[in-house]
């Protein structure tokens, strides 16, 4: 099917459009954090975080083991709340939009924010089709018919630069693929339901070279698509895939900078310190 009737069709399915790319003149406002705490019993463990995420824009978060990053990221997507014992306050809005609004549901946040975690995760009792259509129950109205399926399967594929490795195999089991290639499913998954921010926690960490730089170079391309946030341990991963940066340390965020400014000339002493490898 061409590509054009397939983006036709994915308006019709989820009222967005395939790919937008960025308007290097403007910076938009994708998702809005202001005073964010997040707690895990009494401990808390992001304090006060107030940051913007800029619609086609990917922006790394970096810091320390501990320092809250991963929670925060979790908490743009509402998944904080699925643990035991925690809670949320200060506001998280998306579009204009706070989600953790009374009347928002959890579930159609998390359709319109995608998340990846460190490991691989495909359905192991799926097909590679399968997989990728997974989340589709969640979009309004329910699942679509095979066909619509089959057409957002294809460009969810496509856009996780795995479809010409997989399209002649779409039923095999997708424990069958490579560990780069189960995590581009899984970004395939997440990206299946047209979402308009994507979450990807330390996505290579369990990746080989390889593979790291398929999924470096694909998050760099993504942000056409999408608003990427990624939280990441590698400095340098950070430095090559973002437009921005994020330093956080106990739970703060230090500073927000353009990464070629954040790792050339950051303007708190402590992120100089981290990114030196003072500590950390």
């Amino acid at each position: 099917m061409a590509l054009a009737e397939t983006d036709r069709r994915l308006v019709r399915l989820t009222g967005r459009t395939a790919s937008g790319p960025a308007d290097p003149g403007k910076e938009e406002t994708r998702v809005a954090v202001r005073g964010l705490n997040a707690f895990y019993g009494s401990t808390q463990v992001v304090r006060d975080v107030s940051v913007d995420f800029h619609a086609h824009e990917v922006t790394a978060v970096i810091g320390p083991s501990g320092c809250g990053k991963s929670t925060m990221l979790r908490c743009l997507n509402r998944m904080h709340e699925t643990a035991p014992d925690t809670r949320v306050s200060g506001c998280v809005e998306l579009d204009g939009r706070d989600i953790y609004g009374r009347d928002v549901s959890a579930i159609s946040i998390r359709r319109h924010v995608g998340m990846v975690f460190q490991r691989p995760t495909p359905f192991p009792t799926m097909s590679i089709r399968d997989n990728v259509g997974a989340g589709l129950r969640v979009l309004p109205g329910g699942m679509p018919a095979r066909g619509e399926v089959d057409v957002i399967v294809e460009r969810a594929l496509r856009s996780a630069a795995l479809w010409d490795e997989v399209k002649d195999r779409l039923s095999d089991n997708a424990t069958g693929l490579s560990g780069g290639q189960q995590q581009r499913l899984c970004i395939a998954r997440a990206l299946a339901t047209s979402p308009r921010v994507l979450l990807l926690d330390e996505p290579t960490a369990s990746l080989d070279p390889i593979s790291t730089q398929a999924i470096e170079e694909l998050v760099y391309e993504l942000r056409r698509e999408v608003t990427v946030v990624i939280v990441t341990h590698n400095m340098q991963q950070a430095a090559r895939v973002s437009d921005r940066t994020a330093f956080m340390l106990s739970g703060e965020l230090v500073e927000v900078a353009p990464s070629s400014v954040l790792f050339t000339n950051p303007g708190d002493a402590r992120t100089e310190d981290y990114i030196t490898g003072r500590f950390g």
